[in-house]
């Protein structure tokens, strides 16, 4: 080891500007030297993330009375089925407490929003490709969505 001493108190200082700023990594170089102090960065929550970045999303509406059949087997492959094109969470209203975009029995344009996908705590715009009515609604407000998943039936 040389005579040249590090000085602890500019490595408690350059360790404070870490804790400070969030920081990982600081070197500082002089005459005297070089100091480099570093620390592990603790991994981030998705959640603590997304909540800085943005709004918060919709609590989920209350519980319709009837549930949502279960998707069959053949409903992927139905002429009518509107499929998931990501995965996400699914919700029929636009916010907690509005009436839902669509309902069994009602006829739709082709481009009319039918439900929303939030993904990444974006809301995505589910449209129906054409026009037709409404003939089953395969989920739930609030249930997880899969890429591919058919989500109504559309006739």
């Amino acid at each position: 080891m040389s005579d040249d001493r590090f000085d602890p108190e500019c490595v408690r200082q350059l360790a404070q500007i870490l804790s400070e700023t969030g920081l990982t990594e600081i070197e500082v170089e002089g005459k005297a030297g070089r100091i480099r102090v570093a620390r592990e960065h603790p991994p981030v929550a998705p959640t603590t993330v997304a909540a800085q970045v943005a709004a918060p999303a919709p609590a989920v509406a209350p519980a319709v009375s009837a549930p949502a059949p279960a998707a069959q087997p053949d409903d992927a492959h139905s002429p009518g089925a509107v499929l998931s094109p990501m995965v996400g969470i699914a919700y029929l209203s636009p916010e907690p407490g509005a009436e839902p975009f669509v309902m069994v029995g009602h006829t739709v344009t082709a481009g009319q929003t039918l439900m929303l996908i939030e993904a990444m705590k974006t809301f995505n715009q589910i449209k129906a490709t054409k026009a037709g009515t409404v003939r089953r609604i395969l989920v739930t407000t609030g249930a997880p969505v899969e890429y591919g998943q058919p989500l109504m039936i559309v006739e």
